[in-house]
């Protein structure tokens, strides 16, 4: 009997159908990538999964008393709780049958009854089954694995950047163990380091999981089977990720084969038909018009949706565009050395560094949304600057991205947002769906599509590629490259960052972290 059993599954946002009639199985020990372009369905699939979200039609069926463990970004964290205290949550039964335990011995201590002691036996075996006693161990583990030592054990959570939290998040979902891991984009906010690590964890889980990713190398590593959502599809495939690329680009020829041998057997018989229906041979017309009408036809392969990014560039008329001098960036102590650099017109810098070092709190205390702690950043007296902040925060998330542009273009018609929109590779359906409702990927596209509608000769992007499929990046890669401006993008990405940026600061190398 399978672990999951999913069955008939429909889904469909106003006119678009995410999968129609769908099918797929997950087995136990089975590690299953979710694959697909951003909007296809991969995060609602998993919300259908967990009952957060309800199919239009089909079954969603577990295995009884399986233990289901998601990773979600926006869950709600006590604001006074601390990093390890957090970590702590994963095992609250353990800890509810240790109290249980010490109040057994106290009333054993108090009274002699030996009844007592047989509960309490039956409670020691449960914390010990469950290794109870290596609590503070596997926490430390995880910690280290995925880089929240160097935060401090009582680092609160509600001082925590937006990356940091994911990785607490992470963390307590892995101490969890739970039957089925269901992960969406995990490896968004992790470095190099981490990512080893946790593929390490996961290849070394015995459970089962489902891991929605566009990092392909991390998935190539962790699935031994695959999902792919594309066009009201979902399509299983045995093996490793590139081996059911293989699989899919071999299904794919097939079809294209399948396709054009019925497309010429359906042109002939309709040449056939307009000359013989009237004719001596109109009755042999009418049965083949009747076999055409009968005829399941073969759809023709569906390429991609592709994006396509433009940044509307303002001349500068400065050759000098940015000068950083002596920039000392944190809240109450520094995070970093002093910084100092300088852009002239059209260079392209990449920050780099890992999680939680500090470059958006860098980037941010350079257009003075923090107040730096010393030193300063000018900018030149013509610098028209576009900002693309990481975070997926807006004022009101049950906005469309339609309604979204129109607030802050009221001038712009419907058909041209529309088209906007398009272009940055939102179907029709997303365009008009509530952002709360969209995929991070979704999401990404309507904030770098407002970034167009802003002409710039300074462009500040902040890890633009977390979410993003690889299709989309490569669109971006190209805008971001033909823009003739100057450009501050901060990135992890080598595949992304590799050989086209003029200049790199390195942050960790200015990393006051551990010291004072």
């Amino acid at each position: 009997m399978a672990l999951l059993d999913v069955a008939g599954l429909t889904m469909s946002f106003a006119e678009k159908k995410l999968y129609d009639d769908a099918s797929f199985q997950l087995e136990k020990g089975e590690h299953m990538g979710v694959v697909g372009q951003n909007g296809a369905g991969k995060s609602t699939l998993i919300k259908i999964l967990i009952g957060q979200v309800l199919p239009v039609a089909g079954q969603v069926k577990w295995q009884p008393h399986t233990k289901i463990g998601y990773l979600d970004q926006y869950v709600d964290i006590s604001r006074e709780i601390t990093l390890v205290d957090f970590l702590k949550t994963a095992f609250a039964e353990l800890y509810q049958v240790n109290d249980e335990l010490n109040r057994l011995y106290a009333q054993y201590a108090a009274s002699g009854d030996d009844s007592l002691m047989d509960r309490a036996a039956h409670l020691q075996e449960i914390l010990d089954g469950h290794d109870f006693y290596g609590i503070d161990l596997a926490i430390e583990r995880v910690m280290t694995g995925l880089g929240l030592t160097e935060l401090g054990a009582d680092h609160l959570v509600a001082e925590m950047s937006g990356g940091q939290r994911s990785k607490v998040i992470l963390a307590k979902l892995l101490l969890e163990q739970p039957d089925v891991i269901l992960l969406d984009e995990p490896t968004n906010y992790l470095d190099t380091a981490h990512i080893e690590w946790l593929i390490g964890y996961l290849n070394d889980y015995p459970g089962a999981a489902m891991v929605i990713s566009h990092d392909y190398d991390f998935l190539e590593r962790v699935t031994n089977t695959i999902i792919d959502v594309a066009f009201g599809k979902i399509t299983k495939y045995r093996g490793s990720f590139q081996q059911a690329m293989r699989q899919k680009e071999e299904r794919k020829q097939a079809q294209e084969r399948e396709y054009e041998k019925q497309r010429i057997v359906i042109e002939k018989a309709e040449r056939f038909i307009r000359k013989n229906k009237a004719g001596s041979k109109s009755t042999l017309a009418k049965s083949r018009e009747k076999m055409l009408n009968r005829l399941e036809r073969i759809d023709p392969p569906t390429d991609n949706l592709q994006a396509h990014f433009h940044f509307p560039y303002v001349a500068s008329g400065s050759a000098n565009a940015l000068k950083v001098e002596r920039l000392s960036v944190g809240y109450h102590r520094p995070l970093l050395s002093p910084v100092t650099f300088s852009l002239t017109a059209g260079e392209k810098l990449l920050i780099s560094g890992f999680n939680g070092v500090g470059k958006s709190t860098l980037i941010k205390s350079i257009l003075g949304e923090i107040k730096a702690l010393g030193g300063q950043a000018t900018f030149s007296p013509s610098a028209k600057i576009a900002y693309f902040d990481q975070d997926l925060l807006w004022d009101d998330p049950n906005q469309t991205p339609l309604q979204v542009i129109q607030d802050q273009y009221p001038t712009m018609l419907p058909k041209t947002i529309r088209q906007k929109l398009a272009a940055a590779g939102l179907n029709a359906a997303n365009i008009v769906k509530p952002l709360h409702l969209l995929s991070g990927g979704e999401q990404t596209k309507v904030k770098l599509a407002l970034l167009e509608l802003t002409p710039a000769n300074f462009l500040i992007l902040d890890e633009p590629t977390n979410h993003l499929d690889e299709e989309t990046k490569q669109a971006l890669k190209q805008a971001l490259q033909a823009f003739s401006g100057n450009l501050i993008l901060v990135s992890h990405e080598a595949s992304f960052t590799a050989g086209w940026l003029d200049k790199v600061l390195n942050v960790e190398k200015l990393s006051l972290k551990g010291q004072g």
